[in-house]
C-alpha cells in the first residue's frame, strides 16, 4: 500500500508499507478487535447494547471485516473492498434509522484508529521496524479511516433520504430511541428531540393499542408520540395523565381497545409500555374487569400476580402440594376456605357468610387444613407465598388446583361432614377462627 504524507506545500512520498507487515499484523487481529470494542463501549456507552445485543455478532463481524480489509490492502493493494464498502454504508444507514447523527460512529472510528496505532507501536518495537515504516502505516491508517467514514456518510444520507423529513418519521424514530432504555444518553435524545421539535419531558406515560383499531392522528394531542407501524402499536404521552389529558385521551380513543401504563421517568418508558401491554392482554382475556380503555393503576395487584403465569404455577405446585391426593371437589372447597381465611382472618361465622356454608362446616374445614398443611401456615413467609398462589389462581378464570391433573391418590370423604371431628394435634390453627 503506497501512501503519501501531505504537507502545506507538497506531497512527501513515504513509499509502500512492506507487504510482510501484513503477516506481522494478522495474529494481532483477534485481540485488537476485543481491545477496540472495549474502548469504544467505555467511551460511547450507547454502543454497549449493540455489542451485547441480538445483532452483536453481525456488528462484530463488520468491525472485523474493516480491520481485515486494511491488512489485506497492505498484502495486496489491488484487493477488492466491496464487502467492506457495503458494511460501512450499512453502519451509516443504521445510525440514521436509530435517529442518531454520525458523531458517535465517527468517534468510534477515531477510537479504533488510536487503538490500532498503539498496537503497531508495540509491534514495531518487537520487530525493530523503521521510523519510515511506522510513519507510512500511520498515514495509511488515517487515510483508511477517512475512506470508511465517507462510506458511512453515504449510507447515512441515503437512509435519511428514504426516511424523509416528515415530523411523524422523526418523532417515530425518537420514540423508538426512548424505548431502548436507560443506556441511551439524554444528550443523544435531546439532539434527536430538538430535530423532531419535541421537548424532552422528565416523565412519560405509555399507551398500548390493539392493532385493529388505532385512533386517528388528528384526534390525539399534538405532543403525543405514536408508532402505528410497530406490530404492537403504542403512544407516548409526555408527563402524567392529569384530568384534562385523561379526558382528551378518552375522547381520542373512542371505539379503540387500549391500556394506559403507569407514569415513569423517561429512561424507564419501556417499563410503562410493558405494563400497558400486559394490562391490555389481561383485559382481552377477561382476567380483569376493564373498560375499553384500561388503566394499569386500577389493576396493580392482578398485574403483579399474573405477570408470570409459569412462575405462579410453580409457586402453586410447591405451596399447595399438601392438597395432593384429595379429590378436585375437596381441593376446591379447602382452597376457597383457606383463601377466605388468609384474606379476611374472619371468625367461623363471618367466613360461613362469605362461603355460604354453616359455621360448623367452616370449623371442620379449618381443622382439616390444619392437619393437611401442618406448620406451613405458621411460618410468615410460607403463609404469604401460599396466599399469593391462591390469589393468582383465583384471578385466573381457567384456574386449576396444582394436583387436579394427578387425580386422587388416597381416599377422602365424598361429601363434607360438618360434625366430624378434626385432629386434636395443635398446629398453625391452635384456636381455629370461629372456634370460640
Amino acid at each position: 500500500m503506497a501512501v503519501a504524507r501531505q504537507t502545506s506545500e507538497h506531497a512527501d512520498p513515504l513509499g509502500p508499507i512492506p507487504r510482510e507487515f501484513a503477516a506481522i499484523m494478522r495474529p494481532e487481529l483477534p485481540s485488537l478487535l476485543k481491545e477496540m470494542a472495549s474502548e469504544i463501549v467505555a467511551a460511547i456507552p450507547e454502543y454497549a447494547q449493540l455489542l451485547d445485543g441480538p445483532n452483536a455478532r453481525v456488528i462484530r463481524v463488520g468491525i472485523e471485516q474493516n480491520i481485515a480489509t486494511f491488512v489485506d490492502q497492505i498484502a495486496a493493494p489491488t484487493a477488492t473492498t466491496s464487502l467492506r464498502d457495503e458494511i460501512c454504508r450499512r453502519f451509516g444507514r443504521f445510525e440514521a434509522y436509530e435517529g442518531r447523527s454520525l458523531d458517535m460512529l465517527q468517534a468510534a472510528y477515531r477510537i479504533g484508529c488510536q487503538v490500532a496505532l498503539r498496537r503497531v507501536r508495540t509491534v514495531g518495537k518487537r520487530y525493530n521496524l523503521s521510523v519510515t515504516v511506522m510513519l507510512a502505516f500511520a498515514d495509511a491508517l488515517f487515510a483508511y479511516m477517512g475512506d470508511i467514514a465517507e462510506l458511512s456518510r453515504e449510507g447515512y444520507l441515503q437512509a435519511m433520504a428514504e426516511l424523509g423529513e416528515e415530523p411523524d418519521n422523526r418523532r417515530r424514530r425518537l420514540l423508538r430511541r426512548i424505548l431502548t432504555g436507560s443506556s441511551v444518553a439524554r444528550s443523544a435524545l435531546a439532539e434527536l428531540a430538538e430535530h423532531a421539535g419535541w421537548p424532552l419531558p422528565q416523565e412519560v406515560t405509555l399507551v398500548a393499542l390493539r392493532v385493529e383499531n388505532t385512533p386517528s392522528r388528528t384526534a390525539l394531542d399534538k405532543d403525543i408520540l405514536l408508532d402505528f407501524a410497530d406490530p404492537e402499536p403504542h403512544l407516548l404521552i409526555p408527563g402524567p395523565l392529569d384530568d384534562r389529558r385523561r379526558d382528551s385521551l378518552q375522547t381520542a380513543l373512542t371505539g379503540c381497545r387500549a391500556a394506559v401504563g403507569l407514569t415513569t421517568p423517561l429512561s424507564e418508558a419501556a417499563d410503562s409500555l410493558r405494563w400497558a401491554r400486559h394490562t391490555l392482554s389481561l383485559a382481552e382475556a377477561g382476567l380483569i374487569d376493564a373498560q375499553p380503555v384500561a388503566h394499569c393503576e386500577d389493576h396493580l395487584l392482578p398485574l403483579w400476580l399474573l405477570g408470570d403465569p409459569g412462575l405462579i404455577r410453580q409457586l402453586a405446585d410447591r405451596y399447595l402440594s399438601p392438597l395432593t391426593g384429595l379429590t378436585p371437589t375437596q381441593q376446591h372447597r379447602l382452597i376457597d376456605t383457606l383463601r377466605t381465611w388468609l384474606t379476611t382472618r374472619g371468625t367461623a361465622v363471618q367466613m360461613a357468610g362469605i362461603l355460604g356454608v354453616h359455621p360448623q362446616t367452616v370449623r371442620y374445614r379449618m381443622r382439616l387444613l390444619d392437619r393437611t398443611f401442618g406448620d406451613q401456615l405458621a411460618d410468615p413467609d410460607d403463609r404469604f407465598a401460599t396466599e399469593v398462589a391462591l390469589r393468582a389462581l383465583h384471578l385466573n378464570e381457567n384456574k386449576r388446583t396444582p394436583t387436579s391433573r394427578e387425580g386422587p391418590t388416597r381416599a377422602g370423604p365424598s361429601r363434607e361432614s360438618p360434625t366430624r371431628e378434626g385432629p386434636t394435634r395443635e398446629g398453625p390453627f391452635k384456636r381455629p377462627p370461629g372456634s370460640q
